[in-house]
């Protein structure tokens, strides 16, 4: 079956995997995420987390340092090693507040690390943090480049002050490009980007949907911006 791209309620249209044995940790944390309008996974189990992980790719992993079987450090260093999962910002949690685990699970790959006790408030104030650096469209944040810019709250984009009409496919893939102008991607990357690792499209759809964002941009005026790499793929010039 072919999968859809993802519509997410809310003021964050962001994916969040939490990796978390405590079941009750797990939900305070998924019940607050979710009333902010994110999209929320659980696994119980490290093994389960690095599954997840690939097939969902989300944009944000909440990870605990102590889980049976395989530990959150190893489950970091596997994420961060990994091909498709490396780049996903983390955030570990644990009760070890020593320096030297610190250190530890920084060097590991953490993007942040949080000590338990911690407060639920500051928590999602960090995931929200490491996501306006990482992945502003996905909370919600303005996208400017150049002429054109991306309202992700409100699904609008406009070019010189005019508003352009997107479908959901092409407003994805423009947000994805205007979060790295410049930015090679290949057909793959904006598959897996913007309609899943799972998805059953080849690199033909990429090609036709990047063709309808091309004609859209250019009825807002001004020259094009998506500069074809041959044998490549695409970017925001």
């Amino acid at each position: 079956m072919v999968e859809k791209p993802r519509q997410y309620p809310g003021d964050s249209s962001a994916r969040v995997l939490i990796i978390e044995d405590e079941a009750a940790q797990a939900e305070l944390i998924s019940y607050n995420l979710e009333n902010k309008g994110f999209h929320v996974e659980g696994a119980l189990t490290g093994e389960e987390g690095l599954e997840l992980a690939v097939e969902t790719v989300p944009d944000l992993i909440i990870l605990d340092w102590m889980l049976p079987g395989v530990s959150g450090i190893e489950v970091c260093r596997q994420l961060k090693a990994g091909r498709i999962t490396r780049k996903i910002p983390l955030i570990m949690l644990t009760a070890r507040g020593e320096e030297a685990d610190r250190i530890r699970g920084l060097e590991t790959g953490a993007d942040d690390y949080l000590v338990k006790p911690y407060s639920i408030n500051e928590l999602m104030a960090r995931v929200r943090a490491m996501l306006r650096r990482t992945s502003p469209a996905s909370v919600g944040e303005i996208l400017a480049h150049g002429d054109l810019v991306l309202e992700s709250a409100s699904h609008r984009v406009f070019r010189n002050g005019k508003p352009l009409k997107l479908g959901p496919i092409e407003f994805r893939l423009l947000a994805v490009l205007m979060q790295n102008p410049r930015q090679v991607f290949t057909r793959n990357q904006l598959l897996d980007r913007v309609w899943g690792v799972n998805c059953d499209f080849d690199y033909r759809t990429v090609d036709v949907h990047i063709a309808r964002l091309r004609k859209s941009l250019v009825q807002g005026g001004g020259p094009g911006l998506i500069r074809t790499v041959r044998g490549t793929g695409y970017s925001l010039d």
